[in-house]
């Protein structure tokens, strides 16, 4: 009847209009279905009756949509299910859908009837407006939808999850109000129960919808929100050994775009929990590390290339005081993987570092690489040497001054090392002499590792040589990088800093162990003037006085007196490069005697000021240690062809008509040298002088003397080339030397004649200069000498003679006198060279002698001679003071000694 209204169906009918394959969920026994109350029927109106009107202003209410009561089977069944799930009812307005709360009908109806047609967009748009129109309500739908999302996920019904996800990602999306924490709370919530779960799908889900969240700009504070579950979960999604390669990649980089919203999420927050602690960084750090050094797939979708965006993001984000938590991390995991040997992924690893970081923060990556490269000390030296050009490499990179932001690494203008570095004095960094001596004491540790076999003092653990100078190589290799970034004045303090560390006998201290002795002092020596040539390489300063001061020159010089050959190389090597302003040292180390002067960039002006004075204060001692050097008999090839470029590139920056002078000078005086019969030089040496002078001179001719030097020049050496080719460059200093058999001869026309040099410079500006040749050549012998090694084993030697008790004769026994005769002359002669050798041996005996000796045993020795000194010197004073006799043959009362009075405490000296 059209008056009537319907009858709600029973139990037995609901369950016979279930579509065909959904079986109502069975009772336990025992338990039966309670029969639903049926609602009394209207009365039917008589015919011709009419229903009365209202009156004006009110209405029935609104009938009852058809729609819905066609699913209320559905609904129906779905509370009833939600009973046997041990859900709470919804009383009697939960088993008639009709009577629902609005929000529960309208999140509802955004589910279709098979998941797969997806969301109901037309509802999910109503949904959305329901809750944009009443925020308060919001808490409520997002807690409903996670209910219908657990519902659906405990019955495997993952199309209604997604759906579900969707919806709550766009109410998300839609929803900037104060009351967005509510849902906030039961979306993160949710995403918990994904996480959890065993499906990879799911995981990948839930991180997709955590991505979004962490991409929405929130208006209002949470002062109660957590995620360290997520940073643990996202973290392990990035260690994944999933037995399919696709999946494991898939859940990867899930895990890792979960950190990188994590990230998103609090760093900018002061509320939200503080991702830079230590706790969150162990677990952030060797998530993306591990997957950083797998390089599975070349697109932008593999793991590697998402952690290296996720990884510069995370430093770019660092502030000054987050920078240690950060990088800690990476050191502690490539020691406990051995990523340190391998050297190509930490480089990277800390190339990524270091064009991320903000550029004023960069030192504090240099200050921790520091500390850990003094923390292994005791490691292999792969280890060391890894971690030393990890620092190098850092280094080049502060040099550029550029931060890398994205992919291309973009650069943009940043402060510069010298800049970092300097500030480091101010700031927790290191200063840069901390730097150069955190190097140095590498080096030292590495020569007593490699002359003692061991890395740890238990002498268990080997170490081989070549692995040792792999880790001095890249040592010095870091020095050079470090130094070369530094300003002007800052390598002149380095380079002192390294001068002074070079053990120098009688002047500096040992810098390697006592057990080390002299073959670790002298390789400590090598090293530290290779790192002082690494420094100087690319030292350029105007003024030479500036660049080599005294308290630097002096020392340096010094080791041209060593004995060791490479030493003195080394020193050469250092000067030229200190010398050469206007870099003409390449194209001079070629330098023959058919070289043009055209092709060097010549200074057009005068010398300085500057350079004046450095000539007249250094130029003598310059002269002097050339000329000794050449005296060396274990000079070689590379050592004369040195001294060329040395000679040439003092000539090319400070020539002046005295300082050619002087230079000619030189070389008439090196001619000498090679020719003198008093010295113990062999063929080859001296060929090599008399190949230096012929080509310094050639060069020397065409730098401003007038035009009949140089004819005099060209003349001997044709004359050369004619009859002694073995005195010119060419056939000298080649791989196999052509030298003449027996002693060396040569004829007078092949040497360069000082009386036709000064014939050819009168009348020019250096005739003025020409009465020095008048006074030949002759170095001084200075007490420079005693800083040499040899001069210094004298030293040791006559000390130890003077301590010794036998060699002191009493005060009342007479010198013995030995009678000369012709036999011991004789003698003396013939077993010249054998008591030579003898006397060699035992200096050497001597000296390693005192550099090994425990301390105990030399004081004691020392004090023995001290305690006899004093007595004699007591004697001496007492016959100083002692006064004249006295006519009366009494003697007065003796006074006091001087030195023995005592003086009151204010009495004025």
């Amino acid at each position: 009847m059209p008056g009537t209204l319907p009858r709600f169906p029973t139990m037995p009918a609901v369950l016979s209009s279930l579509p065909r394959g959904i079986n109502p969920p069975s009772l336990p026994r025992g338990i039966t279905m309670p029969s639903l109350p049926t609602l009394p029927s209207l009365p039917s109106m008589p015919r011709g009756v009419n229903m009365p009107s209202l009156p004006r202003g009110m209405s029935l209410p609104r009938p009852v949509d058809m729609s819905a009561v066609s699913q209320a089977p559905r609904r129906l069944l779905q509370d009833c299910c939600s009973v046997l799930d041990h859900q709470t009812p919804g009383g009697l307005c939960g088993c008639c859908w009709a009577l629902r709360p609005r929000y529960k009908r309208l999140v509802d109806n955004i589910f279709p009837e098979d998941p797969e047609d997806g969301l109901v967009k037309a509802n999910m748009e109503k949904l959305t407006f329901f809750a944009l129109s009443a925020p308060e309500k919001l808490d409520r739908i997002a807690a409903y939808l996670s209910e219908r999302l657990t519902r659906e996920l405990n019955r495997h019904r993952y199309g209604y999850v997604c759906i579900a996800m969707e919806a709550m990602e766009q109410l998300l999306l839609a929803c900037h109000c104060q009351s967005i924490n509510l849902l906030v709370e039961s979306f993160l919530s949710t995403l918990r129960l994904l996480l959890e779960a065993d499906r990879p799908h799911l995981h990948i889900l839930a991180t997709n919808s955590f991505v979004k969240f962490a991409n929405i700009e929130e208006d209002t504070p949470s002062y109660h929100r957590s995620y360290d579950f997520f940073v643990s979960r996202f973290s392990e999604m990035c260690h994944s050994e999933h037995q399919d390669l696709d999946v494991q990649n898939r859940i990867r980089v899930s895990g890792i775009r979960g950190l990188q919203g994590v990230v998103r999420k609090t760093v900018d927050d002061e509320l939200q929990v503080n991702i830079w602690e230590p706790r969150h960084m162990e677990q952030i750090v060797p998530a993306l590390l591990v997957n950083l050094q797998q390089h599975t797939h070349a697109d932008s979708e593999s793991p590697a290339e998402q952690t290296e965006v996720c990884f510069r993001e995370l430093l770019g984000r660092a502030a000054y005081g987050h920078i240690n938590n950060a990088i800690r991390p990476v050191l502690m995991h490539l020691d406990s993987h051995s990523l340190w040997e391998g050297r190509s992924f930490a480089v990277q690893c800390f190339q990524i570092i270091m064009y991320s970081i903000q550029s004023q923060h960069s030192h504090l990556v240099i200050q921790q690489l520091l500390g850990h490269l003094d923390a292994n000390s005791r490691s292999p030296a792969s280890v060391r040497a890894g971690i030393v050009e990890v620092l190098s490499e850092a280094a080049v990179i502060e040099a550029t001054g550029s931060v890398g932001q994205s992919e291309k690494r973009t650069a943009t203008t940043c402060a510069s090392l010298p800049e970092v570095i300097t500030r480091c004095v101010c700031a927790a960094g290191p200063t840069v002499l901390e730097v150069f001596n955190t190097l140095l004491r590498q080096l030292r540790q590495s020569v007593d590792y490699q002359l003692t076999g061991y890395y740890d003092n238990a002498g268990k653990r080997k170490t081989t040589s070549s692995e040792e100078k792999t880790l001095q190589d890249a040592v010095i290799k870091t020095i050079g990088s470090f130094a070369n970034t530094l300003p002007i004045y800052q390598r002149s303090e380095v380079m002192l800093f390294i001068m002074g560390k070079i053990p120098v006998p009688g002047i500096y201290p040992a810098l390697g162990s006592p057990n080390a002795g002299f073959e670790g002092s002298r390789m400590i020596q090598v090293m530290l003037l290779k790192s002082l040539f690494q420094v100087s390489e690319r030292y350029e300063s105007s003024n030479l006085l500036t660049a080599l001061p005294s308290s630097f020159l002096e020392p340096l010089l010094s080791f041209t007196l060593m004995e060791d050959p490479e030493i003195r190389l080394l020193v050469l090597s250092i000067l030229t490069s200190l010398i050469d302003r206007c870099h003409n040292a390449a194209r001079l180390a070629a330098v023959s005697v058919m070289f043009d002067v055209s092709v060097l960039e010549v200074k057009e002006d005068r010398c300085s000021r500057q350079d004046n004075l450095f000539i007249r204060k250094h130029a003598q001692r310059l002269y002097r240690h050339v000329y000794l050097t050449c005296k060396e008999e274990s000079s070689g090839r590379g050592h004369y062809r040195a001294l060329i470029t040395l000679l040439a590139v003092l000539s090319v920056e400070l020539a002046n008509e005295e300082v050619v002078v002087d230079l000619i000078r030189l070389v008439l005086a090196l001619q000498e040298l090679a020719l003198s019969s008093q010295e113990c030089l062999s063929v080859f040496n001296r060929c090599g002088v008399h190949a230096v002078c012929a080509a310094f001179i050639n060069l020397l001719s065409q730098l401003g003397p007038p035009p009949p030097l140089h004819q005099h020049v060209t003349q001997v050496i044709e004359r050369r080339q004619r009859d002694a080719p073995h005195l010119l460059p060419e056939d000298v200093f080649c791989d196999q030397p052509r030298l003449p058999e027996g002693e060396l001869q040569i004829d007078e026309s092949c040497l360069f004649v000082q009386s036709k040099i000064c014939e050819a410079l009168t009348g020019s500006s250096y005739s003025t200069h020409s009465e020095r040749f008048n006074t030949p050549y002759t170095p001084q012998l200075t007490d420079e000498d005693r800083l040499s090694k040899r001069k210094s084993i004298g030293d040791v030697i006559s000390l130890q003679i003077d301590m010794d008790p036998q060699y002191c004769p009493d005060a009342q026994q007479k010198p013995q006198t030995e009678q000369i005769t012709f036999e011991t002359l004789k003698n003396a002669i013939e077993d010249r060279g054998g008591v030579e050798e003898e006397e060699r041996r035992k200096r050497m005996q001597l000296v390693e002698k005192f550099q090994t000796a425990p301390f105990e045993e030399i004081a004691a020795h020392c004090g023995a001679r001290t305690s006899l000194l004093q007595t004699k010197l007591d004697q001496v004073f007492d016959l100083i003071i002692r006064p004249p006799p006295s006519p009366s043959g009494n003697s007065p009362p003796r006074s006091t000694p001087l030195y023995e009075m005592k003086f009151p405490d204010l009495c004025v000296y």
